[in-house]
């Protein structure tokens, strides 16, 4: 089953090459199609248990590389999200020039990151991990804006980089536990097997270091604002709400989950590191003035709380840091979808730019009101989905770490700041757009229908988050046993 996850959509984006016409509603199908196999691998799963769903074959055993897949609550729950955002990115993409290698690299790029989210094997891991890798460059490099050779090939670079590291430490990893010349890349293997506590440190700092360029952490965060910027707005609502999310999964997996004694000596680090990453993307995000790079310096920020709960590893910890995944990757392209909204209704995003959008005669009053409720939900306001993962985030770290996470819950404050400066800016006040610019059109429905989807998660999950969290208590246990 999981299998039909990872090959339906890179299979449908291939076969898109071979069509003459109708390249989205393919692509919205196979979606589908997609989504459907995952409610059906979801009723076969135990929310409860471990691994399950196991599929094996040995594809290279000399080499260690094994096609292992396998699924606990946690994985299938960024599945999910990641089919449902690549739909509505779907959905969302306005006639982009060269319609069919453009989607075609969007179901490239899902299946990609599905194969990452669902491997056993840590080689295999490491290929889809650089599966998404040339899909992503391309959909910024040819659809991005003016400066998007820049930051697709600054993309690349950092991205390639973390990649590097990681088959370093996953090599070196494998080496140590295969004995006599042979090599394992297995999880449930290297769990089980021994090692050191000087090697266990030196390899989980490789393992940091990869994934802290993909979260990214704070200094390994520049190619993001640039990529953010100058992505088209459906690839970057992808971008926030679940490609980031490899960083956080694989630290969780491959971090916390094989090197659990090292964690411990790590640990107070990178509780810090968390501080720094949130402080700095929040009051960064106070500076700007374009609404697009605002938002991009936010998730800089709010990756950052999901460190913190990992580096505390209590049980509370962890389940608010797998709901913060899922929360931010909801409300991130939400606020991407809106910002996009705006762009393209008043061809600006600039606050020096606009003002009064939520007039309700002239303006784009549903728009505002959405981004009104998307603010909140970043800020933590109680009843939306934001406010139970950064509750139980800060709850579970202050027994373990009460300096740290009293720093980051500045970040909430900083948050409302900036976003109450953002809508204070461009929604309220008199309609008013500077130079020539003016509203061009009022937002159809279809327009509007990605955010309303994506709003009414935000809600559902906040006023019913065991809705979400039943999946992932499993998950949950099985890394806190790990540390």
């Amino acid at each position: 089953m999981l299998s039909v996850l990872i090959w339906l959509p890179l299979i449908g984006g291939l076969l898109l090459f071979l069509l003459t016409g109708g390249y989205r509603t393919a692509a919205l199908a196979s979606t589908v199609a997609t989504l459907a196999g995952v409610v059906v691998a979801a009723g076969q799963l135990a929310p409860d248990g471990g691994i399950q769903l196991q599929e094996s074959w040995a594809w290279l055993p000399a080499l260690g590389l094994g096609y292992e897949l396998g699924a606990d609550g946690l994985a299938l729950v960024l599945v999910a999200l990641n089919q449902f955002l690549t739909l509505l990115a779907i959905m969302a993409s306005t006639e982009p020039h060269r319609p069919r290698l453009y989607y075609a690299l969007i179901l490239i790029l899902g299946g990609g990151v599905n194969g990452a989210f669902l491997t056993q094997n840590l080689l295999l891991f490491f290929l889809f991990y650089e599966v998404e890798l040339i899909p992503l460059y391309l959909l910024i490099a040819i659809w991005g804006g003016a400066q998007r050779s820049y930051a697709a090939t600054k993309f690349l670079l950092y991205t390639a980089v973390s990649g590097v590291i990681l088959l370093v430490a996953f090599l070196s990893l494998g080496a140590l536990a295969g004995g006599d010349g042979t090599l394992t890349f297995n999880w449930m293997a290297l769990r089980s097997h021994p090692l050191g506590l000087t090697t266990q440190i030196i390899l989980l700092l490789l393992v940091v270091l990869g994934f802290g360029i993909k979260i990214p952490l704070v200094p390994l965060h520049t190619w993001l604002p640039d990529a953010h910027v100058e992505a088209s707005t459906a690839i970057s609502a992808l971008l926030a709400g679940v490609l980031l999310k490899l960083g956080t999964y694989g630290l969780l997996r491959f971090g916390l989950g094989l090197f659990p004694q090292a964690w411990q000596v790590l640990a107070p680090y990178l509780a810090t590191l968390a501080v720094v990453s949130v402080l700095y993307g929040c009051l960064t995000a106070i500076t700007q003035i374009d609404m697009k790079k605002m938002v991009a310096y936010s998730s800089i920020g709010h990756m950052g709380y999901i460190l913190l709960a990992i580096a505390a590893n209590t049980p509370l910890s962890l389940m608010g840091a797998m709901l913060q995944m899922v929360s931010h990757g909801l409300i991130s392209a939400l606020l991407f979808l809106l910002v996009g909204l705006v762009y393209r209704k008043t061809g600006t995003r600039m606050l020096t730019e606009v003002q009064g959008l939520l007039n309700p005669e002239r303006g784009l009053p549903v728009t505002g009101g959405l981004m009104i409720l998307a603010a909140m939900a970043s800020a933590g306001i109680p009843g939306m989905v934001g406010f139970i993962a950064e509750f139980l985030i800060f709850r579970g770290s202050f027994v373990v770490f009460p300096v740290q996470t009293l720093l980051c819950m500045l970040g909430t404050a900083l948050t409302a700041v900036y976003f109450l400066i953002l809508l204070d800016r461009a929604f309220f006040g008199r309609l008013e757009i500077v130079s020539d610019r003016m509203i061009t059109a009022a937002v159809q429905w279809q327009e509007k229908l990605p955010a309303l989807s994506l709003a009414l998660l935000v809600l559902t999950f906040g006023l019913q988050p065991h809705w979400l969290s039943r999946w992932l208590e499993g998950s949950v246990r099985l890394m806190h046993l790990a540390g």
